[in-house]
This record gives structure tokens, sequence and C-alpha cells, in this order.
């Protein structure tokens, strides 16, 4: 929680004093009550008190004014605001390595289903492509509101040899800026969410491609997929480890902005995706809540005046 108008708060400070004056005002009545030796005639003579409850009026009426003055100083507070358009590129990894069966069925099949289920969630209005890549990377499908598109495509899917995962991610950057290059307002906010389970074998870079997405500003979400048991079996009858490479992937969503999350199941995956889903879906912004402060105020103003009324036949 912020505050627009700090400035305000130096108003605490003579509050503080009034406080601190009334406790010392207390203390002397005490102390003068004590001087009397004949506590039976005290009670005859003195007028009867209601005890501590006497400061709750004092506390309430005090509470007001602190609330109150927090009230001017505008407090602000973040809140989550449904995105109406964005722009969200899902890179898929289709190397050979994805039919290892270390996630049941296999890691691409399972993948799929993850994939079909995140794009269905993405809202109507969002702009969805993907990216699909092993030795070579390619736009399957430009970004658009098509969700059967996207869908056959997904279903469409087959694996290949290679993994180039720098070419995938700025193959996803060119892909948002053609379509951003075509709007007529303002373009969306963009986010690229990139699979993969193995680790860079061709192509640029990820260190490379990551400073050329960062420059322009669209955060890259990975996600690093599989286990460190994973194996392929080769045409030779042998079978190949496959294990992830989550540094890589780490440093990438690190450098762009994204975040990087770690799947070792089909249904850890299709959390993941959820996850990416909620945070894409929304945006945060800072919204004043001063009317909160006030009307509580308001309310320790009226609790005031009831027991001071009630008690005492007086306002505070």
């Amino acid at each position: 929680m912020g505050l627009s108008s700090p400035g305000w708060l130096l108003l605490l400070v003579p509050l503080a004093g009034l406080i601190g004056a009334y406790l010392l005002v207390q203390r002397r009545r005490g102390r003068y009550a004590v001087r009397f030796t004949n506590l039976d005639l005290l009670d005859k003579v003195a007028p009867r008190r209601p005890g501590r409850r006497r400061h709750i009026p004092a506390a309430a009426f005090c509470a007001t004014m602190a609330l109150l003055v927090l009230g001017f100083a505008r407090p602000t507070t973040e809140v989550r605001v449904p995105r109406e358009r964005a722009t969200v590129v899902v890179a898929f990894d289709v190397s050979a390595s994805m039919e290892a069966t270390d996630v049941e069925p296999t890691r691409f099949e399972a993948a799929q289903q993850a994939a079909l289920a995140f794009v269905d969630r993405l809202p109507e209005r969002f702009n969805a492509g993907l990216v699909q890549f092993s030795g070579s990377a390619t736009v399957a499908v430009p970004p658009t509101t098509d969700r059967e598109l996207l869908r056959s495509a997904i279903e469409g899917l087959t694996t290949r040899q290679g993994t180039a995962i720098g070419d995938a991610v700025v193959a996803a950057r060119d892909a948002v800026r053609a379509l951003d290059r075509q709007a007529e307002t303002e373009p969306p906010p963009a986010h690229i969410v990139l699979l993969s389970d193995g680790s860079n074998t061709q192509g640029r870079s990820v260190e490379s491609a990551a400073e050329e997405v960062a420059a322009d500003e669209i955060p890259v979400s990975t996600i690093a997929y599989g286990t460190e048991d994973g194996t392929v079996d080769l045409p030779s009858g042998d079978s190949m480890r496959v294990p992830v490479d989550g540094p890589a992937l780490e440093n990438l969503a690190s450098r762009t902005g994204g975040d990087f999350h770690e799947a070792a199941t089909g249904e850890e995956l299709q959390a993941v995706y959820e996850d990416i889903g909620s945070s894409v879906g929304y945006r945060t912004e800072e919204r004043e809540v001063w009317q909160w402060f006030v009307a509580a105020g308001l309310v320790t103003a009226l609790a005031a005046a009831a027991t001071s009324l009630l008690w005492f036949s007086r306002l505070p």
C-alpha cells in the first residue's frame, strides 16, 4: 500500500501530542484521588465514575482523527484488473526428445493437451499464436482470435530433430511485431510462453535472443518440462537420456521479465499453464482507497458520540 499525498501524515504529530496530554491529565487525576486517606469518605463525596470505559469516547475520537488524516493522505493499493486485450504466443518444442515417456503417455502428448487447455482459457479478445520449433523455428499460426485454427495447429504438431530455442523466441517476437504493425490503435501488451524439454542445439544462442526480446519489452515465461530420467529410443535400438536444461530457460525468463516454471508431470504442466494464464489475463494497477478510511472514521466518530451521550449525556 502506498500514499499519494503523504504530507498529510504530519497532522498525526499534533494528534500524538493530544493523546499524550490526555494521558497526562488522567495520571494527575489519579494522583489527586490518592491524596484522600479515607477512601470510604472519598466514595461518598466524589461522584461515581464509569471506570475504564470513560476512556472509550476519547479513544474513538482519536481513532477518528487518525483515520481521517490517513484518508487525506490518499492511500493506494494494488488491484488485479482483467485485461481487455493482449497478445500471447505459445512457443512449442517439437524436438524428438519430446517423445520421452517419463511423462505419461509421452512428454509430447501431455504437452499438447496442456497447450490446448491453455488457449481455451484465454479471453476471447486475446490474440493467440503458435510457434513450433525443433532444428528451426516456424510461425505455425500468427496471433489471431480464431481459436479453432489454433487448436487444429496444436493437434497437428509432429516431432523433428534439433532444438532451436533462441530462434523460437525471435520468431515469436517477430509474430507479435507483425500484428502490432497492423493495429490501428495502440498495440496491446504481449507475452511469449515457451515450453521446452531440452537445451539449445541449433540456431542463435538463447542469450542473444533474450537481449533482442528484452529490448522490445516482451516478457518470455519459460517452462522446463520433463524429468532428469527421461530417455528416447534411437534408431540403433539404444536409448539416450534427454534431461531438461532448466538453468538456460530460467535465465531467459529472468532477462526478459518473464517467469520461470518447472513441470515434471502432465498435471504439473496443466497447473503451470493455469498460473501463466491468470497472470497474462490480468494487469495490476494502483487504486486509491481513501474512501475506506473516511468511512471507518465516520463509524468511529458515531461510536464516540453514542458512547459519550449514553454514559455521560454529553458529546466528547
